[in-house]
């Protein structure tokens, strides 16, 4: 008798060394499924930046099913109860779905595997799907905990911890017969996403641009990580979050082929994935971190939503804090130095809420992450993994490091591009009244004081 497996996408779109496809497609027939979950516009997780990649994204993955023989079939609602009507229909033995680290994740998972069960059919979870070591396969050794919590540790570790082979694509995939129309349509209803599909701050999602990009950018700068990556005005990061995010890209081949190139640069770029598997883990052992402090370091956050105001819109009067904020809200991207700037301004200097930041980044960011979002934040404000909590990054020394010759802020922030550094990054100290200045406006706190000019 046929054998019929269900090959259900969320954050793992590609066909390419992705185990949980190559498993599924060991049945005769398989039906690939992506669920747009309504749970996650529920939880305020959706936005308009990302829903306009995963648009990208799976009409990517659509076009590689199909040249395997089966198209993807695309559903909304709510995940659990399409997967098992569908499960139902097709009379699928198997569900196969990788496994993820956030809160919602794992419940959704084992309500998945409950109802199921409760039908006599069986989900199958694979791991190292989206990481590239399984968040719970290192723990610290000889001790009782669930996960590291320093990682210089898991680093050793991590790098020490051999490797799954590499999954090759399935070459031929056979659908499962369906009631034609209605809700069981194999037609995949992948549908346009709102908003422009180009201009500034439109990213080109799918498997596809991922791999152009990665292939480009390995070729041609990854030696020079190690020197490039702070260069706020070089912008010599690789940009691939938001293709390891949506796992358009699989983190394990792109640590694979980054090691494969000698040097420091290349060394740099493996440990940037390394932190973001650290998260992982850390998320994986504590979802609540994703909303709660990962350690009470017993601060109270001030309450100014006019300050708050000013940094989301980038008008703080701190250029290199501006300069970041605009990125932002222009490219639905930042650069992470000054993620790290800009995230340490609200947090230690305004001493407003990590969380504030956390859901402006979540309301813009294309490669906006549970993980990776909240553990950062939390790392800079001191109530996560940094081992020196009360790290406080000054914003003008940082400019001065990191966009010596001002031209980051020159780009995002023209009122001041006729000011050349180091003025260009204290420009409160010229005349209120210096054209120069061009209305920019005054700093809404005293950097040497860090006492509040608002509120």
């Amino acid at each position: 008798m046929a054998r019929t497996a269900i090959a259900l996408f969320t954050r793992d779109l590609r066909v390419r060394d992705n185990p949980m496809l190559a498993a599924a497609a060991a049945a005769d027939h398989v039906l690939p499924l992506f669920v747009h979950d309504d749970a996650i516009s529920d939880l305020g997780f959706a936005s308009p930046p990302r829903a306009r990649f995963l648009a990208g994204a799976l009409a990517d993955l659509d076009a590689e099913l199909r040249r395997a023989g089966a198209g993807l079939v695309v559903r909304r609602g709510r995940l659990v109860e399409q997967v098992c009507r569908l499960a139902e229909v097709t009379n699928a033995a198997e569900v196969h779905l990788s496994a993820d680290v956030s809160g919602y994740a794992q419940q959704r998972q084992a309500r998945l595997a409950r109802e199921l069960a409760a039908q006599g059919r069986t989900l199958r979870c694979h791991d190292e799907v989206i990481t590239v070591v399984g968040p719970g396969r290192i723990t610290p050794t000889g001790a009782d905990k669930d996960h590291f919590a320093v990682f210089t540790p898991y680093l050793r570790r991590w790098l020490a911890t051999p490797r799954r082979p590499i999954t090759a694509a399935p070459r031929r995939l056979v659908l499962p017969a369906l009631p034609a129309g209605g809700e069981q349509s194999t037609e995949p209803s992948i549908g346009p996403s709102t908003g422009p599909t180009t201009g500034p701050g439109i990213w080109s999602g799918g498997e596809t641009e991922g791999r152009r990009r990665s292939r480009r950018w390995l070729a041609a700068q990854v030696g020079g990580y190690h020197e490039r990556h702070d260069d706020l005005s070089g912008d010599a990061t690789s940009r691939l979050s938001p293709y390891l995010h949506f796992g358009c890209l699989s983190p394990l081949g792109l640590a694979t082929r980054a090691a494969g190139k000698t040097g420091p640069g290349a060394e740099a770029f493996v440990r940037q994935l390394a932190w973001r598997d650290f998260f992982h883990q850390v998320l994986a052992a504590r979802p609540t971190a994703a909303s709660e402090d990962y350690r009470s370091r017993g601060g109270r956050w001030r309450d100014d939503e006019q300050a708050l105001r000013a940094w989301q819109e980038g008008r703080t009067g701190i250029p290199i804090v501006d300069a970041g904020m605009r990125q932002l809200l222009a490219e639905n991207w930042m650069h992470n130095r000054a993620r790290l700037i800009t995230g340490s301004f609200l947090t230690k200097t305004l001493r407003l809420d990590w969380r504030e930041g956390a859901r402006h980044f979540f309301d813009h960011l294309v490669d906006g992450d549970v993980a990776n979002n909240c553990l950062n934040w939390q790392w800079l404000a001191g109530t996560g993994n940094d081992t020196r909590p009360n790290r406080v990054l000054n914003p003008v020394r940082q400019a001065a490091r990191y966009d010596p010759d001002g031209d980051y802020v020159r780009r995002w922030v023209p009122e001041l591009a006729d000011l050349e550094a180091p003025a260009i990054h204290r420009p409160w100290r010229l005349d209120a009244g210096d054209p120069r200045r061009r209305g920019y406006p005054a700093p809404i706190l005293d950097l040497d004081t860090a006492r509040p000019r608002l509120s």
